[in-house]
């Protein structure tokens, strides 16, 4: 089984820099697909409050026979819950969804601009939690560096890990540069931009010389880039697909021409609109 590298979060907790991530995989289903991620060889497994799917995580991790300690888990909170004590609550929940008596990261999801909740008090409740132990580190996910920026002016506490959409055809280089400037982990979601990226021509030439699918290919990237990347798949055969990136790599023209595909795509919605709060 291939080692997966970690890299060092600004408090000195090391993230497996490759995890699995169970963004809209059906509650009922969650806990037999993160086994099976864990049989593969995943020890990063990324969750939220609005997947519904906490408690499945929780339960895989805890039927794996795997030491705790051994693998590292990530919830974000629910965009309801984004006032002082709300936020708190909702950090209780999310322990008690997933049976565990410490978090390894937990993320405010979404800024949410245009609530009338400020995203900095929301942080300071995350800097509580923090501070009393139950979370080994706390970040921050969908912010540009404008949000960042007033965290950086109004708290304390630097985030972790800034988590924001990035793959081919929205490559974040500024974001990402401004994350590293602050020693904020850049984590990518959508990677392989829900597949869009993976019949494009660039891309498969570069799969086809190597050897490998495209997927792995964009991957790779992720990886070589410095990023923490966490795809999702219900198929086993996929899951270990996904895994096989570091028996090879990427040179330097090849980075460059996925990089030079970005094209300011996304595929969700902007941070500095987006103000949705589920019913």
């Amino acid at each position: 089984m291939a080692t997966v590298p970690s890299l060092a979060l600004n408090n000195g907790v090391q993230i497996p820099q490759l995890g699995f991530g169970v963004y809209q995989v059906p509650p009922e289903e969650t806990a037999d697909t993160v086994a099976t991620a864990l049989e593969v060889g995943y020890r990063h497994i990324d969750t939220a409050e609005m997947y519904g799917n906490e408690k499945g995580v929780g339960e895989a991790v805890a039927r794996s026979g795997i030491d705790r300690g051994e693998i590292f888990v990530t919830s974000k909170l629910n965009n309801g819950f984004h006032s002082r004590d709300d936020a708190l609550r909702a950090f209780d929940r999310t322990l008690a969804e997933l049976g565990f008596d410490q978090l390894d990261l937990f993320l405010i999801h979404w800024p949410l601009p245009g609530i009338d909740v400020d995203y900095v008090e929301t942080w300071k409740a995350l800097e509580e939690i923090y501070r009393d132990g139950r979370c080994r580190a706390i970040g921050v996910s969908n912010f540009k560096p404008h949000h960042l920026q007033r965290l950086f002016d109004e708290t304390e506490i630097v985030p972790a890990v800034n988590q924001i959409e990035v793959h081919p055809y929205l490559a974040q280089d500024d974001v990402r540069a401004f994350d590293a400037e602050h020693e904020i982990v850049t984590e990518a979601w959508s990677p392989i931009a829900q597949g869009k990226v993976l019949d494009d021509p660039a891309i498969t030439a570069i799969a086809e010389r190597l050897g490998r699918t495209p997927a792995q290919v964009v991957l790779r990237w992720h990886v070589q880039r410095g990023d923490v990347v966490f795809p999702k798949s219900s198929s086993r055969e996929r899951m270990a697909e996904n895994f096989a990136l570091f028996d090879f790599e990427l040179e330097t023209g090849d980075l460059a021409t996925l990089t030079g595909l970005d094209r300011g795509e996304r595929t969700g919605p902007d941070p500095d609109s987006f103000n949705y709060i589920p019913g």
